[in-house]
């Protein structure tokens, strides 16, 4: 039979395409929901671990907080069989208030554990800030130079990881050593000064060591942020004759802020949680207790009374995660997001 002249020839669909290949939302869907499922399948155990490890003494710590520890009630030499304390451990480290045998709220002895609370939430904000400011700006001053191309770059970037890898415990003991009265910082100085010992001293002491311990790791996570920046930024700039002062505030200091928000973050962390350098270095001395040297002091007293601490602790080290995050993080992504709208 003869086409009209003008036609079209249209291909009829294959039916056996048509039985093999699935509809486009199906597929979506099944790959989907497929993905969905082995994600679980993986993360399922992760979860569960984490569960085991974290979630049951962070529930047994925070249940333990409200109740009351075995032994004599200081306050009225009776006997204390526990039981449940509300809120009374907490007000006790709180608001500094004790409780006799009967539950009355009394004045507290002299001394009390709720004054050593606020001295060591003061000496441990003190430990962070100075420190982190310090190894922040050392720690910077360290990646500039170890970012630079030079001769014996690669065995001066293995030299500054030895003070990160030396262990804590040795750290301590080192300083300890050179900190004593007749130690090499008194000889170096001409000094007769009880680093350990006073107050002040020890805090000065305690800092210093833990700079020179914890800056290689500053240093190292700022070193990759300046990794990441491209050279052809510095070379136009060069061209455009900025000074090396301009370079580095205009162009190091912009670029490097994720990194440098970053470690700050890492580190501020990990200064909330000191304990074993000022424990080791300076022998319990109360002038460098931090909030975690008290909460173990506390754990050999009472453990429901120091599962209070501890969890007053864990919602300070949260409540300053959660600030940083929120400042610092805002930041780091507007500093992102500034960068795509220059491009």
């Amino acid at each position: 039979m003869s086409r009209p002249s003008g036609a079209t020839e249209v291909a009829s669909p294959d039916p056996i395409e048509q039985s093999v290949k699935p509809a486009p939302a199906q597929s979506k869907r099944r790959s989907a929901f497929g993905g969905s499922a082995k994600a679980w399948l993986f993360v399922t155990p992760v979860l569960l671990a984490l569960a085991v490890v974290i979630g049951y003494p962070v529930v047994r710590a925070l249940w333990m907080s409200f109740q009351k520890d075995d032994g004599l009630d200081p306050a009225t030499g009776m006997f204390n069989a526990g039981g449940s304390a509300g809120f009374d451990n907490y007000t006790h480290w709180l608001l500094q208030q004790c409780t006799n045998g009967l539950g009355e709220t009394v004045s507290c002895p002299t001394g009390n554990l709720g004054s050593q609370f606020w001295t060591a939430i003061g000496i441990t904000l003190l430990f962070t800030v100075v420190t982190v400011a310090l190894e922040a700006t050392i720690g910077l001053g360290m990646a500039v130079i170890m970012g630079k191309t030079f001769k014996g770059r690669a065995l001066l970037r293995a030299a500054v990881l030895i003070p990160w890898a030396i262990p804590t415990a040795v750290t301590a003991r080192l300083w300890e050593f050179m900190f004593q009265y007749d130690g090499v910082v008194n000889r170096v100085l001409g000094t007769h000064i009880l680093w350990t010992a006073d107050a002040w001293p020890a805090r000065f002491a305690v800092i210093a060591a833990d700079v020179w311990k914890t800056t290689p790791f500053m240093a190292l996570l700022i070193l990759a942020g300046l990794q990441v920046i491209p050279g052809d930024v510095y070379e136009a700039a060069k061209v455009d004759g900025a000074s090396a002062w301009q370079r580095f505030t205009n162009i190091t200091l912009p670029l490097l802020k994720p990194a440098l928000l970053v470690a700050i973050l890492f580190r501020t962390m990990d200064a909330l949680r000191m304990y074993d350098l000022p424990a080791i270095m300076t022998q319990n001395n109360p002038a460098t207790r931090t909030i975690s040297m008290l909460v173990v002091d506390q754990v050999r007293q009472g453990p429901n009374n120091a599962s209070a601490l501890s969890v007053i602790t864990f919602l300070l080290i949260f409540a300053v995660a959660f600030m940083l995050v929120k400042v610092l993080g805002a930041n780091a992504v507007r500093t992102q997001e500034d960068q795509r709208k220059a491009n």
